[in-house]
């Protein structure tokens, strides 16, 4: 069994680091092709925010590429300046994504709602666990080992519970840039490509954390055999 694990997380290794390739290679190449209707990152958010009225939320420019996120502590969008400031489909579509999150918070959207309530107690379970299984192991204890798989299953939690918050911002946003006419029918497919490649990165690092806490458990219970 054991063999069998260290192959599957070899792969979803290959497979995450083949994710964030993916959506640095799509949000490059779309990045270059500008969206029919001249709209900046920054004027599809501000839209799309005032549409579902949520005036108040405002929207900061960051630098970097690919930091764009919704802070929900604060209420603010925060948008990576090549998002921000460029009028391509790469920029709209990220932008827009990111107003999804900011309309399932106003909806109290309940994954969203869920993974606040988490964060805390995963913040400091995901700090501790690696102390708690590094010490597990060096002094043969098997009560530190299982303390540690608890809280490390406390972060893979947060990761699965991220996976519909992420795909369901996507899924709003690509629907409410073609009510809004944000984009034409022949640009949904940059925007799928460039939201697509976003999603799988999230689904990459929870199967990497999933196979992980398996590994764990098993080596746990064969300890104790």
């Amino acid at each position: 069994m054991m063999p069998l694990m260290y192959v599957l997380l070899i792969l979803a290794f290959i497979l995450s680091v083949w994710a964030q390739f993916r959506v640095k290679g799509n949000f490059n190449k779309w990045a270059k092709v500008a969206n029919m209707n001249g709209l900046t990152g920054y004027e599809a958010a501000r839209r799309m925010l005032d549409a579902n009225g949520l005036h108040d939320v405002p929207i900061e420019p960051v630098r970097g590429t690919l930091t764009d996120h919704y802070d929900p502590v604060h209420r603010v969008v925060r948008l990576s300046e090549p998002v921000y400031y460029e009028s391509s489909i790469a920029a709209v579509s990220v932008a827009c994504h990111e107003i999804g999150h900011a309309i399932q918070h106003k909806e109290l959207y309940p994954m969203l709602t869920l993974r606040h309530k988490m964060f805390p107690v995963v913040n400091f379970a995901s700090g501790i666990a690696p102390f708690m299984l590094l010490a597990g192991f060096l002094f043969s204890s098997l009560n530190l080992v299982g303390l540690g798989i608890i809280f490390f299953s406390a972060a893979v939690a947060f990761q699965l519970v991220t996976l519909p918050v992420e795909f369901n911002a996507s899924s709003r946003a690509r629907r409410i840039m073609v009510e809004m006419g944000f984009i034409r029918n022949e640009e949904e497919r940059g925007v799928a490509k460039v939201l697509n490649a976003a999603a799988l990165t999230y689904v990459a690092a929870a199967l990497v954390s999933l196979l992980e806490l398996i590994r764990l458990i098993l080596m746990f219970f064969g300890n104790r055999e």
